[in-house]
């Protein structure tokens, strides 16, 4: 797995915009949390100010589930730091007093895998086989990169790794009844990392993306790790899957319905046509990142870094075969 070679040099340009812009990248010792039910024993947790902040194009914490079934309780996501994770425990007690029996991570990410370490030993951790690896290998150094990212003093510097008790492979699923819940945790591909997982309740019609889905519109997928073909697979896979219903969680926003992901599945199609006419008319990088601006995409506050310094720089990586 790629340690995100493509987002270290652009860091630069995202430092940069924070400095300029207001609240750019959330707080994690400020953000305040929320809970929804959105059917019974159906609850999505998030960024309190997510109903606001979102549909403006605004960053917002970590989003996070929590599936009650006659048995117990799943958690999806455990939160970055500390003081979140406590959120969300306190938030699930005003839900249910039934003990939490597993908690899933969607991917590596360290804001929706960090609180791992403050989970009780009688919880089933579940996590994508390439999680795990990626883990074990770059722990620190993912570490390292979330504290310049988010800041000093918000918690990361005491996590530690914690290893998961059921991996799914690749291209692998794993359904789980907590008692008259059924949960589907399933690997579609690709999506941002090589080790996303997606949650979904055939019942309710409810799914949680992790960052395949960072937010609805005008929000944007970030191309960390490149993959721009695989991802737009994976995604359109994701969407031809669903049922119209389908209730939408983002890695970072409140419930939203298929169309969020409808919207990033036809930016990465722009992008990859766009891109590819570039290369064929033989520009380089720099200029393929001047012509391909797609203003049509504006809205989300980080436009200018994840477009022009991270998704059409991995576009024109992987679609520059010359």
């Amino acid at each position: 797995m790629i340690f995100r070679q493509l987002i270290i040099p652009a860091l630069a340009g995202l430092f940069s915009l924070q400095a300029h812009a207001a609240d750019p990248v959330w707080d994690a010792n400020t953000v305040n949390l929320a809970i929804e039910k959105i059917d019974n024993g159906v609850y999505t947790v998030y960024d309190d100010r997510a109903h606001d902040f979102a549909p403006k194009g605004l960053p917002l914490a970590t989003s996070a589930g929590v599936i009650v079934g006659d048995k117990g309780v799943m958690l999806v996501e455990t939160m970055i730091n500390k003081r979140l994770h406590q959120q969300l425990m306190a938030l699930v007690k005003t839900v249910t007093d039934k003990p939490i029996l597993y908690a899933v991570n969607t991917s590596f990410h360290g804001d929706h895998s960090y609180g791992n370490y403050l989970l009780d030993d009688s919880v089933t951790l579940i996590q994508h086989k390439n999680t795990q690896a990626y883990i074990q290998q770059h722990f620190a150094k993912d570490v390292n990169f979330m504290i310049n990212t988010f800041g000093k003093n918000r918690g990361m510097e005491q996590v530690t790794p914690t290893t998961a008790d059921i991996l799914i492979e690749e291209q692998g699923a794993l359904t789980i009844d907590l008692g008259n819940k059924e949960v589907q945790i399933k690997d579609f591909g690709f999506a941002q990392t090589g080790g996303d997982l997606f949650v979904y309740l055939p019942k309710e019609h409810v799914v949680w993306t992790g960052n395949a889905i960072v937010a609805q519109k005008p929000g944007l997928p970030w191309l960390l790790d490149g993959h721009l073909s695989d991802t737009l697979t994976t995604l359109t896979s994701l969407y031809q899957a669903l049922p119209q219903d389908t209730k939408v969680i983002p890695g970072h926003s409140h419930v939203v319905d298929k169309s969020a992901i409808k919207w990033n599945i036809d930016y990465l199609a722009e992008i990859k046509q766009q891109v590819t006419q570039a290369v064929n008319k033989g520009l380089n990088q720099e200029q393929v990142v001047q012509k391909v601006k797609m203003d049509n995409y504006r809205g989300y506050a980080l436009f200018d870094w994840v477009h022009p310094a991270l998704n059409v720089p991995a576009a024109y990586q992987e679609l520059n075969t010359h």
